[in-house]
C-alpha cells in the first residue's frame, strides 16, 4: 500500500494504464484532480467548450485506437451534458471512461441545493454504462477505478463511469492498486465448433457477416483466412468495415440487408460480432432454410434480432482460430470469384443509378483521401450513403454512431480521432444541421492544433426531415429549415481555414489542399436536397 491523496491515486493509476490524454471541462469539484495531473506532467489535458464534446472526443480516441478514451467533467449539469456521447459509446461498444466529480460527501442525499447537486446522479449512468460506481472514501478511488478499467477491457467494451466527491480528492490514505487486466476470454465449446464447421463446409453459398465485435477482437487476419478457406464472401456492417480489404476477391460489400445480393444467395451465414440488425427502419428478411450461426461475446445478443440455428457466446478470436484449426481443405462452396465480382459490381451500379450525385461525392472524397485516412460521417444524408458505399481498407478507419444515430457527433468525434492519430488525415463529413451542435469546438481545434478537415454539405435544412415531410406528409414542412452563417467567415473568425466549393469537380482539389494545411479546415459544399439511400433505392 502507498500513502497518497485520492487525486494522486487517480493519476497514478491512469499513468500506469499509459493514458496519454484526458478530455474535459475544468471546475471546482475536480480542481484537485486537475492539479494532480498538472504536477505529474505525464498526461495531456484538453479543455473543451462543452462536456458532450469531451466525451465524444474520448469516443473518437477509443474507436480509432482500441485504447481507453478518458473524459473528466463536473457533476450535475456537466455529467448530464455527456449523456448523448456516453450513450453513443454504449451503442457502439467503445471503451470510454467517464470520471465525474461530485458534491462534498456530507451533502450527498440531503437536497440542500449545493452547487451542481443532482440527487443520485449515478442512477442516470446505470442505463448508459457497463459499470458505474461512487467513491465513499479516498481509499475507494483506486478500487473503483481499477474495476472500471478491467470492465473496459473484458468482453464487450462498453463505457464505465466513476464519481468522486469533491472532498475525497484531497484526503490522504493508504491506497491499494488491484489488477486492471482483463478477465480471461471465454473459449468456444468444441462441440459447437464441430457443428459450425459441418454447417459451413456443406453450404454451397456460405457468407460471413462481420461487425464491431470482430474489430474489437482484432480478427482481421482470421476473417480473411476463413473467407479464403470456406470460399465465402465477407459482408460487413458499417462498424465492421475494413475487416477485409475492399479489393479482396471475397469482399462482399456492406450490410445493406434487403439490397446486398449475397444475402439472397446465401444458404449459410456466419455472423461474427454483429447484432444482426439492419440500419434505419429496415428489417432483415431471410428464408427459413437459410442457416444462421451467430458468434458474440455477449450471450444476450444471440438470437435477439433473428432466428439462429447455432449461437456461440465466446471470444471471437478464440472461436475463429478454433474454426480454422478444425476446417479441412474440402468444402461444398460454389462461389466463383467472377460471380462475386459480378454481384459486387452490380450492387455498385445500382447505388450509382439510385444516387448519382451522392456516389460521385463519395468517389471524389475517397480518391482524395486514399486508404490510410480516417473518416467520421455524421447522421446526414451523405453520411448515410457513406455507411453503405464508402470503401474502407483497414479497421478503425471508419467511425459511426451505431444504432444511437446521434446527430452532431461527427465533428467532435473526429477531433478525438485526430488527437489519437496525429499522423493520419482525419475528415468529418457533416450536414449543416449536425455541424452546428459542436461548432464552437473549432476554438478547441485551433487552440490545441487539432488539424481536422470538416466537410459541411449545406442544403439549409434538416434534409432527412424535409424528405420525410415531402414523401409522407404531402409536403407539409415544419421545423426543417435552417439559417446558416457564412462558413468561410465562421472558420476564419476562429483562426481556422474556410473554403467554399461551388462546383462539385473542385471538391477533390480543395480537399487535397486542405489535407496539406497546418490548421483546421472547414469546407462548405452547397448541395441540393438529396434522398437518403433507403428512399432512393426503394423508389428505384
Amino acid at each position: 500500500m502507498t500513502r497518497m491523496s485520492g487525486a494522486e491515486a487517480l493519476v497514478e493509476l491512469l499513468v500506469r494504464e499509459e493514458t496519454k490524454v484526458i478530455f474535459g471541462l475544468p471546475g471546482v469539484q475536480i480542481m484537485d484532480a486537475l492539479d494532480a495531473i498538472y504536477r505529474d506532467k505525464s498526461i495531456r489535458w484538453i479543455s473543451t467548450r462543452h462536456e458532450q464534446t469531451a466525451a465524444y472526443m474520448a469516443f473518437g480516441y477509443a474507436m480509432t485506437t482500441g485504447k481507453i478514451g478518458v473524459a473528466m467533467v463536473l457533476p450535475g449539469p456537466g455529467a448530464l451534458n455527456t449523456a448523448a456521447a456516453i450513450g453513443t459509446a454504449y451503442a457502439a461498444s467503445a471503451p470510454v471512461l467517464l470520471i465525474s466529480g461530485q458534491i462534498e460527501s456530507q451533502h450527498i442525499g440531503f437536497h440542500r441545493g449545493v452547487l451542481h447537486e443532482l440527487d443520485e446522479q449515478i442512477d442516470i449512468f446505470r442505463y448508459l454504462t457497463k459499470y458505474c460506481s461512487r467513491a465513499t472514501r479516498a481509499e475507494d478511488i483506486p478500487d473503483i477505478l481499477c474495476h472500471a478499467l478491467r470492465q473496459l477491457k473484458t468482453q464487450r467494451p462498453q463505457p464505465t463511469e466513476i464519481e468522486v466527491p469533491y472532498d475525497l480528492w484531497s484526503k490522504r490514505g493508504e491506497m491499494t492498486f488491484t489488477s486492471t487486466e482483463r478477465l480471461e476470454p471465454i473459449p468456444p465449446e468444441p462441440e459447437d465448433i464441430k457443428k459450425v464447421v459441418k454447417t459451413m463446409v456443406s453450404a454451397q453459398h456460405p457468407i460471413i457477416l462481420a461487425g464491431r465485435g470482430a474489430v474489437k477482437a482484432g480478427v482481421t487476419k482470421e476473417i480473411t483466412q476463413l473467407a479464403e478457406r470456406l470460399r465465402a464472401p465477407v459482408v460487413m456492417t458499417p462498424e465492421g468495415q475494413g475487416l477485409i480489404p475492399y479489393d479482396h476477391p471475397f469482399y462482399g460489400g456492406n450490410f445493406t440487408l434487403w439490397l446486398n445480393p449475397f444475402f439472397k444467395e446465401a444458404d449459410a451465414i456466419l455472423v461474427v460480432g454483429s447484432r444482426l440488425r439492419a440500419s434505419g427502419s429496415t428489417q432483415l428478411e431471410l428464408k427459413y432454410e437459410q442457416k444462421v450461426i451467430q458468434v458474440d461475446c455477449d450471450a444476450g445478443e444471440l438470437g435477439k434480432n433473428h432466428r439462429i440455428e447455432t449461437g456461440i457466446s465466446a471470444d471471437a478470436g478464440l472461436t475463429l482460430k478454433a474454426l480454422l484449426q478444425t476446417l479441412d481443405k474440402k468444402n461444398a462452396s460454389r462461389w466463383q470469384e467472377a460471380e462475386i465480382t459480378r454481384l459486387r459490381d452490380g450492387l455498385k451500379r445500382k447505388l450509382e443509378k439510385a444516387g448519382p450525385l451522392q456516389m460521385s461525392i463519395i468517389n471524389i472524397i475517397h480518391e482524395a483521401l486514399g486508404d490510410d485516412s480516417i473518416i467520421v460521417p455524421d447522421v446526414t444524408i451523405i453520411g448515410h450513403w457513406c455507411d453503405i458505399a464508402y470503401p474502407v481498407n483497414r479497421i478503425r478507419s471508419y467511425v459511426d454512431s451505431s444504432y444511437f444515430g446521434t446527430l452532431g457527433f461527427a465533428f467532435p468525434t473526429a477531433l478525438g480521432a485526430k488527437v489519437a492519430n496525429p499522423d493520419r488525415a482525419v475528415v468529418a463529413i457533416c450536414g449543416d444541421g449536425g455541424f452546428s451542435y459542436a461548432s464552437a469546438e473549432l476554438a478547441t481545434a485551433v487552440q490545441e492544433k487539432i488539424n481536422v478537415v470538416t466537410l459541411i454539405f449545406t442544403d439549409n435544412a434538416y434534409g432527412t426531415v424535409s424528405g420525410i415531410q415531402r414523401r409522407q406528409f404531402g409536403g407539409r414542412y415544419i421545423g426543417d429549415k435552417l439559417h446558416n452563417p457564412d462558413y468561410v467567415k465562421f472558420a476564419e473568425a476562429f483562426g481556422a481555414i474556410g473554403i467554399r466549393v461551388e462546383k462539385r469537380e473542385e471538391l477533390g482539389k480543395k480537399l487535397g489542399e486542405a489535407l496539406k494545411a497546418n490548421r483546421p479546415v472547414l469546407i462548405e459544399i452547397p448541395v441540393p436536397q438529396m434522398e437518403t439511400p433507403w428512399d432512393s433505392l426503394i423508389k428505384d
